[in-house]
């Protein structure tokens, strides 16, 4: 079977967090939400989103690459302004499923 590889980022949230002033929370969140735009514009990320529905509140995202290289997606991931502030820390696997299995969309239209 030919498999596809995708490096999956789990976004959680660390047991502690620093307490920031809520306007740098909101300027956090919002440079947070900024960085999936710029890694797909760049084309590091096919796609990102929250997860809901699920009785885990330490799991706020996640996040689907496809670079080829774990510890590049690391670094891509650990770039995000809320994992450099200490609000989110990330897990990065390797994920792999049959090629084509999950058609993905043009990562150039965002």
């Amino acid at each position: 079977m030919d498999l596809e590889m995708f490096e999956h980022v789990l976004l959680r949230r660390p047991a502690t967090t620093p307490e920031l002033p809520e306007t740098e929370l909101e300027r956090l969140q919002e440079a947070h939400l900024g960085h999936p735009l710029r890694m797909r514009r760049e084309g590091y990320m096919r796609t990102a989103g929250p997860v809901g529905d699920q009785p885990d509140d330490s799991l706020p995202g996640l996040c689907l690459h496809q670079v080829g290289d774990l510890e590049r997606v690391r670094a891509l991931a650990e770039s995000d302004p809320s994992v450099r502030a200490g609000r989110l820390a990330v897990k990065v696997m390797a994920f792999y499923f049959p090629r084509g299995d999950i058609p993905l969309g043009n990562t150039d239209s965002q």
